[in-house]
């Protein structure tokens, strides 16, 4: 065994690893200015042609519109949304204007059907804002590789930020994308709700846009109530980062709060916990440190301690409400060093090792056995599981064989390649895009209780949520794990921020926005908002076939699986990754049985 000498200052407690991550910059929280699109677009003489000097007009969510051009595919008139109870509904319009406009507000009413009203608070708008994004790689393939060279990448401008500001100026010969949301309310009468989206502004004459919302007399349950199983990976050391905020501290709890509540509200139930200092090699602009920290005494014993791990798990428990599986990671990171505090040299060490050594079954076996002494005594211990991802099945071996020794009654799980020989050892498997369950090994793992499902990254060229990628990618992403058969969908990232996430989601590896989904302050994404709609498609598609099921309604169920088909690999032609028609008819025909 060889051990390793830090050759920077180490401090005993991870939250001292929060203070060398922070840049000098304060970065934006409020207003900002975008970066400056470089690409070909409408010149002066297009936008002349206006018939008038500012307009507005209904788009689709399925469009992402170019800030510098006119817009196309826009309507005049009423646009009309079907929805559930308790579902969320999106609209996207659009304001364009040859002249600059100062103080662009937008305003919703209540949405009524005779006495029957669904109130404004349910009703939530926002500017769309543009972020720098890049493409794929140059054979088209996928998005993963170092990018340390910026200007070898196509790069533009595109619409992807749902903003928090309640006014906007915007400029001249630009297009103002505004998104609307409707969280439909459970209790409400079915029947068509109508309403108008206004736009003024400073010396404009308002502007507006009729909508409706149909409602249909079904309900969809509250998110924390959802079956889907939806793994976005959290990272807490970005925002205390961004927000330039003491790690654990009061503030880095008060900054997290709204942006992991957006994760609950789109039915997210793991909680990702670090127990080791870069899992994943500091592969993100703020690496994940460990939540755990590792003494060996003078006398040769250790000492563990869970302070961070206990504030975490707790806040996100009891104060964001996700309680489902806590998900540690990593028994195997990718470099292979083990990090603790040595009291003999006073010296914080790295220790390396590898599965299958005696040193790593001591390192991570001892632990092991305290930690889960500390979970029971939280009351955790059967909604914890010791994590790895994209691991070599021998490596995994060993690892499972130092977890069973520790305790048998640990959960374990994997995010990676499928591997028959260790499928009977994990609670819950996640498989890559294109990898699939035997039909046996699924039905095994379903009436043992163990969780299948499938995870997208860097490698998908289609479907993807990186910001250039199609909006309606996001809900074929969903769907596909229904119509394959998985119980949910993993994502590493929900808010690994590169430096400049508002303006730049550019990052030196892989293309732009795989590392994250939201936005400081919070703010919202189509991709995002497009996920937690294909989510809610998922439970839609779940309630009508256990109805359909039970009521022995074999046509209503023979069409909606006809209807999945759809949404398989098998069924894309070559280069496909226009998602938008097969989307749209599945949501019609979910609103119709």
């Amino acid at each position: 065994m060889k051990k390793k000498e830090l050759l920077f200052v180490w401090a005993l407690f991870a939250s001292l690893w929060c203070g060398a991550q922070q840049p000098t910059e304060r970065y934006p929280l409020g207003a900002y200015e975008e970066l400056t699109d470089t690409k070909p677009h409408d010149g002066e003489e297009v936008w002349n042609k206006m018939q008038a000097p500012v307009s507005l007009a209904w788009g689709s969510i399925d469009v992402r519109y170019p800030k510098l051009s006119i817009p196309l595919e826009t309507k005049k008139g009423t646009t009309r949304m079907s929805a559930w109870k308790g579902e969320r509904v999106h609209a996207q319009a659009v304001l364009w204007t040859r002249q600059a406009l100062k103080n662009v507000q937008v305003k919703v009413g209540e949405l009524k059907n005779g006495s029957s009203v669904i109130p404004a608070s349910a009703v939530k708008t926002h500017f769309v804002r543009y972020v720098m994004t890049d493409e794929l790689n140059k054979d088209g393939k996928g998005g993963c590789g170092h990018r340390p060279d910026k200007t070898q990448w196509d790069s533009s401008l595109v619409a992807d930020v749902l903003d928090i500001a309640q006014e906007l100026d915007v400029r001249e010969r630009c297009s103002q994308p505004i998104w609307l949301t409707v969280w439909v309310p459970s209790d409400v009468k079915a029947g068509t709700y109508k309403s108008l989206l206004t736009v003024s502004a400073e010396g404009l004459e308002p502007l507006s846009l009729p909508f409706e919302v149909k409602v249909v007399n079904r309900t969809l349950p509250s998110p924390q109530d959802w079956k889907f199983d939806l793994d976005l990976w959290q990272n807490p050391y970005a925002v205390a980062r961004y927000y330039q905020v003491p790690l654990w501290s009061k503030e880095h709890f008060d900054a997290m709060r709204p942006i992991m509540k957006m994760l609950a509200n789109a039915g997210q139930k793991a909680i990702t916990a670090s127990i080791m200092h870069k899992p994943w090699n500091g592969q993100t602009e703020d690496h994940f440190d460990s939540m755990v920290t590792r003494i060996k005494k003078l006398d040769g014993s250790w000492e563990f301690g869970y302070a961070a791990f206990d504030k975490w798990v707790e806040f996100m428990t009891e104060d964001i409400g996700l309680k489902g599986l806590i998900s540690c990671y990593t028994m195997i990171p990718w470099a292979l060093n083990f990090d603790y505090y040595d009291e003999a040299t006073n010296r914080v060490v790295f220790l390396e090792t590898k599965p299958g050594d005696a040193a790593y079954a001591e390192y991570w076996g001892t632990f092991l056995k305290d930690f889960a002494r500390h979970l029971r005594e939280k009351g955790w211990f059967e909604r914890t599981a010791i994590s790895m991802d994209e691991r070599p099945m021998e490596a995994m071996r060993e690892a499972i064989k130092v977890v069973r020794a520790a305790d048998p009654e640990f959960k374990i799980t994997l995010a990676g390649n499928y591997h028959p020989e260790i499928e009977p050892d994990l609670y819950y498997y996640c498989i890559a895009l294109g990898q699939k369950f035997p039909a046996d090994v699924k039905k095994a793992r379903e009436a043992k209780g163990q969780i299948s499902t499938y995870y997208t990254c860097c490698s998908e060229a289609f479907p993807n949520t990186f910001t250039f990628s199609r909006p309606a990618e996001a809900v074929w992403t969903m769907v596909h794990a229904v119509a394959e058969g998985y119980d949910g969908y993993l994502r590493w990232s929900f808010n690994s921020w590169t430096a400049d996430p508002l303006r730049d989601s550019r990052f030196r590896t892989w293309a732009a926005g795989d590392t994250y989904s939201v936005y400081p302050g919070p703010r919202s994404s189509i991709r995002f908002e497009r996920m937690t709609e294909g989510v809610q498609v998922c439970e839609k598609i779940r309630i009508l076939r256990e109805e359909f099921t039970r009521k022995g309604d074999k046509g209503k169920l023979s069409r909606l699986n006809k209807m999945l088909t759809k949404f398989t690999l098998e069924a894309l032609p070559d280069g496909r990754n226009h998602p938008e028609k097969d989307v749209n008819e599945l949501h019609e025909l979910l609103n119709r049985l």
